[in-house]
């Protein structure tokens, strides 16, 4: 007579819940993950906390996409597709970063910024630097113009083709 003990079952891991505490997608959260994606420029960031995970991801146009789904095999609801479509693609005088990197606003730390909201640039200007592999890229104007909007802070990470200014 052999004497096996069972194992107990694994618990399933917890549903994501809601601020109402009902199973489903917590919608503060997706906020604050899609808000601390625009504040960096990242296009995806996913957490996993008490065994629910939420990722949220945007193309590197501006639409955003997002996903929660728990660990375990329950499916959660998918949250309802945002109301007013973005526009596609870069803005019109867009400049992309031509590499993925760390982008520095001014030339060394605590010297004003190479360019600034306003700023009239002409073609070749610096407009920044983007630090990859412990190498230092001068990034320059494509055309001259106004500095119309910076789409990065100091020191953030940024991808290949995203939007680092727009110029007009």
């Amino acid at each position: 007579m052999s004497t096996k003990k069972k194992k107990p079952a694994a618990k399933p891991a917890p549903a994501a819940k809601s601020s109402s505490g009902k199973p489903g997608v917590d919608a503060g959260a997706v906020r604050e993950l899609a808000k601390l994606l625009k504040e960096t420029g990242l296009t995806e960031i996913e957490i996993e906390h008490n065994g629910a995970r939420i990722r949220v991801s945007r193309a590197s146009g501006a639409s955003a996409t997002m996903a929660a789904t728990p660990a375990a095999a329950a499916a959660a609801p998918a949250p309802a597709p945002a109301a007013a479509a973005a526009p596609s693609g870069p803005p019109a005088g867009a400049v992309p970063s031509p590499m993925v990197g760390t982008v520095y606003l001014s030339p060394e730390p605590g010297k004003p910024p190479f360019v600034s909201v306003g700023k009239t640039v002409k073609e070749g200007d610096t407009l920044f630097i983007v630090e990859a592999m412990k190498t230092m890229n001068a990034i320059t104007a494509p055309r001259g113009g106004t500095v119309k909007e910076i789409c990065v802070g100091d020191g953030t990470p940024v991808e290949f083709g995203q939007t680092l200014a727009v110029i007009a």
